[in-house]
């Protein structure tokens, strides 16, 4: 049965029950459900609408009041039809069939995204089937709730998607790929879609599951939840859908002025005195230097989020040193807690902790048994940013490095986990947007507003949270590298517009090794024109233990400055600060974008240049911003390499001073020390 209402179409069959509502301009929001009741919370889209009456629960999600609506700017004109009922909302018209499939076309009548119906339910629809396979699958996990299969048929053969998070593989087109809609080290599922036709999807379901964006079929699941509930929006470019995402789900804030140079980092500075000394050796040298990073097990254990005295016995004043050398601190934040810690017991008692269904209460087993705080859980929240507070923040230190935000487990037991919101089976996806809201909401009562934190995952909506993702452990090689091409490119889309990776790869590589130096420039080549430019690494040899108590046995890698790499990679990578240093200006801009709109930093070249159909075959190369064309190399011994120039523009090859028309393939040359780069003119 279908049912108009004044701004929702509604469907019931059985125990179905589907709501269809405009949500922002040119969307829809489309909730289906087998309970009693249709769930209320919000997810990933924003609950601030202006018009939007709202109640909030103490999870920080909104419960809709009866009678009121997401968005009333937004009215959509509600009709039947001979076969069912339409809903049109500016550029996006959804057709519902009196059988209960869904056909979702633009202002124009092109069919945007068809429901995979396969059964003889409505006899009137061509496709009608004896096959029976269901569109919206609710599978009854017994004394649960569901597993969910939604399926959509194909309606172009040569529709590309983009975006999903950050996937541990070389493609950019994601068509025909399969991905675990979970996070693990260096995978983030962010599972936000953009169509080469014209629509993006976001999958508004935070619990583990998999989506295979098929050739004849593309499906979601959820492996246990109690909806189905999607977000679709239609426009006429690239950049229209992504900005009609931003403005449902946040946009980050401005980037302070400190995350537009250089950040040195490396596993791991062991006292006070080392870091002081490397700080003071960037000035020496008259290199850029914005920030320096403290890396884990600096505490006396996991679960304290303070010093270790006996190796940086004066935070105070090491801040304020490096503060004279106008460098920032950053330290690293870990969510597990040592079962000997000093705070374990207290926020066992509070309920603060992650649970386990069976076994003993252990999720990752590092440099001793701890279990994660329970990010879902306000009060813990609130009881780890009053700790980082005390110990860290207070002492001027405004900038954290989240780490371990999947959160990562020994064993990936997806069933195993309990967690204040339910279980991890259920809404395990959003813990490190809550780990980041555990800072941010905090830093924010402090009265900052340029807030950003480094961490290692990202769900939808993070990015509203000053979420900058960082690509996670990965190896040390070419192949590695040129999977962060795509995994960068493809969560600019998903809307995390700030992202970074570990220049040179986190495993290991020898300082001192030629293949190793060489994979060491093309990175840092690339890395300075990356949304954040980073150096991290865990490099070989690891160094002697210094001391023996708290976390000394975490031994440091090997060197890992501009200067450890000789003289010739030392040149290379001074001209490159140099260079970031000379965009100061350009990048802000590029933040001010982002801050706005929503607009990915980095990006594939269809963004910019939609109309050029062979701007979307191209993956190796991407925009960074509106003017500036890089082509990273990513293969070892490679000296040239051809690149795109997108018609209709002349571009200005950055090296040699000459001057190309777009619309061509050319090759370029790629000595050592050169990163193709091109600007556009006029």
């Amino acid at each position: 049965m279908i049912t108009i209402e004044e701004n929702r179409l509604r469907y019931h069959y059985d125990a179905e029950e589907m709501w269809i509502e405009p949500w922002g301009a040119n969307s829809v929001r489309i909730r289906v459900t087998k309970q009693a009741r249709m769930p209320q919370e919000s997810w990933a889209l924003l609950r601030n609408c202006a018009s939007w009456k709202n109640e909030t629960d103490n999870t920080g999600n909104s419960s809709e009041k009866a009678g009121t609506y997401p968005d009333e700017h937004h009215m959509a004109a509600i009709q039947a039809t001979a076969d069912g009922a339409e809903l049109l909302n500016g550029k996006i018209r959804v057709h519902l069939t009196n059988g209960g499939k869904l056909m979702i076309y633009n202002q124009n009548g092109k069919l945007l995204v068809d429901e995979y119906w396969r059964n003889r339910r409505d006899v009137t629809d061509p496709k009608c089937s004896a096959i029976e396979v269901e569109a919206r699958e609710f599978r009854p996990n017994i004394g649960g709730d569901y597993h969910l299969t939604y399926r959509l048929a194909s309606v172009d053969s040569e529709e590309r998607l983009y975006g999903m998070g950050q996937y541990q593989q070389p493609y950019l087109n994601l068509k025909g790929t399969d991905l675990e809609l979970a996070h693990r080290n260096s995978q983030a599922s962010v599972p936000f879609l953009l169509s080469s036709i014209g629509y993006g999807l976001l999958w508004n379901n935070p619990g583990i599951g998999r989506a295979v964006l098929g050739k004849n079929v593309m499906s979601f699941e959820a492996y246990a939840t109690k909806s189905l509930d999607i977000w679709i929006t239609a426009g006429d470019t690239p950049a229209e859908i992504e900005e009609a995402y931003a403005r449902e789900t946040g946009t980050v804030p401005m980037m302070p002025e400190y995350g537009l140079g250089f950040w040195q980092c490396k596993l791991r500075y062991q006292t006070q005195e080392e870091l002081l000394a490397v700080a003071s050796e960037y000035r020496k040298r008259s290199l850029p230097l914005d920030l320096i990073v403290i890396d884990y097990f600096h505490w006396p254990k996991q679960g304290e989020w303070k010093f270790d005295p006996v190796y940086w016995p004066d935070p105070d004043g090491m801040v304020q040193k490096l503060k004279d050398m106008g460098v920032e601190l950053m330290v690293s934040i870990w969510p597990t807690v040592d079962r000997e810690s000093e705070n374990y017991n207290e926020m066992l008692e509070n309920g603060y902790l992650i649970r386990t269904e069976r076994g003993v209460r252990t999720g990752l087993d590092f440099e001793g048994a701890t279990i994660h705080y329970d990010a879902t859980n306000p009060a813990a929240r609130e009881y780890v940013w009053q700790k980082a507070k005390k110990n860290y923040y207070d002492k001027g230190i405004h900038v954290f490095w989240l780490d371990e935000a999947e959160p990562e487990y020994t064993a990936y037991d997806f069933d195993n986990y309990r967690y204040y919101a339910g279980t991890d089976l259920e809404i395990g996806n959003i813990y490190p947007a809550e780990y980041a809201r555990t800072f941010y909401e905090g830093m924010k009562q402090q009265g900052q507003d340029k807030i950003v934190n480094l961490l290692r995952c990202a769900w939808a909506g993070s990015q509203k949270y000053g979420a900058l993702v960082w690509s996670g452990d990965i190896a040390s090689s070419f192949e590695s590298m040129r999977n962060q091409l795509a995994a960068g490119l493809n969560m600019g889309l998903a809307g995390i517009p700030w992202w970074t990776t570990d220049i040179g790869g986190f495993h290991g590589g020898d300082p001192n090794d030629p293949d190793f130096r060489e994979l060491f420039i093309r990175w840092f080549q690339w890395g300075t024109f990356c949304p954040v430019m980073r150096l991290h690494g865990d490099r070989e040899p690891r160094q002697p233990q210094f001391g023996t108590t708290g976390g000394a046995h975490c031994r440091s890698g090997a060197p890992n400055e501009v200067w450890s790499y000789g003289e010739e990679v030392y040149a290379i990578c001074e001209q490159y600060l140099m260079i970031r240093e000379s965009m100061r200006d350009y990048i802000r801009g590029l933040m001010k974008e982002a801050h706005k709109k929503g607009t990915p930093i980095m990006r594939p070249l269809f963004y910019d240049f939609p109309e050029d159909q062979m701007c979307w075959k191209v993956e190796t190369q991407y925009m960074f911003g509106p003017d500036m064309l890089v082509a990273p190399i990513t293969e070892k011994g490679l000296r040239n390499r051809s690149v795109y120039l997108p018609k209709g523009l002349s571009w200005k090859n950055i090296w040699t001073g000459e001057i190309q028309e777009g619309g061509q393939t050319i090759p370029v040359a790629a000595p050592l020390e050169k990163i193709p780069l091109f600007t556009r003119q006029g």
